[in-house]
């Protein structure tokens, strides 16, 4: 699985809503907050690879 690049779209309570940068036409993904990185915020583009997540 992976290497992937999202961004993350908007935060949502405890679960951040991702998209992929490489298909615009999948769907957001929701994932909890806990999976990402604490400083990530709105905009971040995030880079997952062996189930993690890290700020591009």
């Amino acid at each position: 699985m992976g290497p992937y690049e999202y961004l993350l779209v908007r935060i949502d309570g405890d679960y951040a809503l991702l998209q992929r940068t490489d298909r615009k036409d999948a769907e957001i993904l929701p994932v909890a907050r806990a999976l990402l990185p604490p400083q990530a915020g709105e905009g971040d583009r995030l880079h997952y690879e062996n189930f993690s997540y890290t700020i591009v």
